[in-house]
């Protein structure tokens, strides 16, 4: 990240606890890659979660998710081999069954391996056409996306976008309606009607939800006429939220979930199901979104203090704000070390 001249909040404490080992964060789904992707990649595909390098690879069907290293040595087991159910260390030719068991050592052949000869495993799902991952035993199920199963949708997933800024704040950006007339200017907002409502935000059982949040936006059904707009938020997960803007006869729903490489480093993925445009060919409508991602994505990686201040005294707050005030608090409330300061 580029340098930058040092106040007041720059110089905000850092956490004294480490936030790798956040048992909230850890205890999530978290997607580290999408299906399509992976489809041309029959070898090991390495990943990074939190710190930790891992690696996904397909056992016939199967989709496993490692430890990236083998227990002889340490080597890299991305840089291995899959052979139908198995996978080959690249530096001895261990070989490993799809639940990380060495079941054969060439230099030794005769010889049964080791009970310890196994490679630490963890909790991988496939939903939405992305793949999740768990480092332990997953809390609760992998966040809820009504319309990407719902027939009258069509479901749009977005490539990944790599970003050098911390989760927590991607979320807080994606609930946020009154950066639109400015970072989104012509296609989410308008400085000439920036004003935005009071609208109401409450933590419930599922997470954080505002309902109500109206912008004006300049085209917001493609008949070239302006008008004032309506979104639900929900922030599902302290990485993951969904937005659904309704009118008369058409919706659109996104899901934004977070993969969280470090504090510092993310991965923004964005799943999009529409109830219009059906003949809208896919990739025009995925540039539509990208491009208001890519604007966003400078805006995140200036924020300082890269984690994000529960403290209410840190950063000024105003109504417009509430989604991320009650956000913030929410954080707070489920005891988050993760990309916060306290």
């Amino acid at each position: 990240m580029s340098e930058r001249s040092s106040d007041s909040i720059s110089q905000a404490p850092t956490a004294t606890v480490d936030p790798m080992q956040d048992p909230l964060i850890r205890g999530d789904w978290h997607a580290v890659a999408r299906r399509q992707d992976l489809e041309t990649t029959p070898q090991p595909v390495p990943i990074r979660l939190l710190e930790e390098d891992l690696l996904l690879w397909n056992a016939e069907g199967e989709w496993c998710c490692w430890a990236d290293r083998c227990v002889h040595r340490g080597t890299a087991l991305s840089l291995g081999t899959v052979k139908e159910s198995t996978l080959i260390c690249p530096y001895h030719g261990w070989v490993f069954d799809a639940q990380g068991r060495c079941i054969h050592i060439p230099a030794h052949p005769e010889q049964t391996p080791p009970r310890r000869a196994c490679i630490p495993t963890y909790a991988v799902q496939e939903r939405y056409g992305l793949i999740w991952v768990c480092l332990t035993e997953p809390q609760q199920q992998i966040p809820p996306f009504p319309e990407w199963g719902d027939p009258s949708f069509r479901p749009l997933s977005s490539r990944g976008y790599r970003v050098r800024a911390c989760g927590t704040r991607a979320i807080e950006n994606f609930l946020d309606v009154s950066h639109f007339p400015f970072v989104h200017e012509g296609i989410l907002g308008d400085p000439a009607h920036a004003g935005i409502p009071d609208y109401p935000v409450q933590i419930t059982p599922e997470g954080v939800l505002a309902e109500n949040v109206q912008v004006y936006q300049p085209d917001p059904y493609g008949t070239g006429v302006g008008e004032r707009v309506s979104y639900t938020y929900r922030a599902l997960r302290p990485l993951t939220a969904y937005l659904r803007k309704d009118s008369a006869e058409q919706c659109v729903a996104i899901l934004l979930t977070v993969t969280p490489h470090s504090e510092q480093e993310s991965t923004l993925w964005m799943l999009m199901a529409m109830n219009y445009a059906h003949d809208t060919p896919a990739q025009e409508l995925l540039d539509w979104q990208e491009a208001i991602v890519l604007q966003d994505i400078p805006i995140l990686e200036s924020q300082r203090p890269v984690q994000l201040p529960l403290d209410p005294q840190q950063e000024l707050h105003l109504a417009s704000d509430q989604s991320a005030i009650v956000y913030r608090r929410w954080l707070k409330a489920l005891g988050l070390r993760f990309g916060v300061l306290p």
